[in-house]
């Protein structure tokens, strides 16, 4: 997917869920994906980004979400 499609899908699907995409930092999702799918499976990758997304919605700062849940990615035994 190139990143204008990408761009336009995550701006619809913001709007479709009545938030703003403004405070979506894809580079930190995606980087997230990458790491988990690379260090522990291919499944990790969307369950992980749910996960921070849930942290942050339950009132975590993103940026230490993120930086959690890297971290745990790059170091897990595998």
């Amino acid at each position: 997917m190139s990143e204008p499609d990408l761009s336009a899908w995550v701006a619809a699907l913001c709007g479709a869920l009545g938030l703003d995409p403004g405070q979506v930092d894809t580079t930190a999702v995606l980087d997230l994906a990458r790491d988990a799918a690379h260090g522990i499976a291919r499944p990790a990758a969307p369950v992980s980004a749910f996960l921070v997304g849930l942290a942050i919605g339950r009132g975590a700062d993103p940026a230490d979400a993120f930086a959690a849940a890297t971290s745990l990615a790059v170091t897990w035994p595998g």
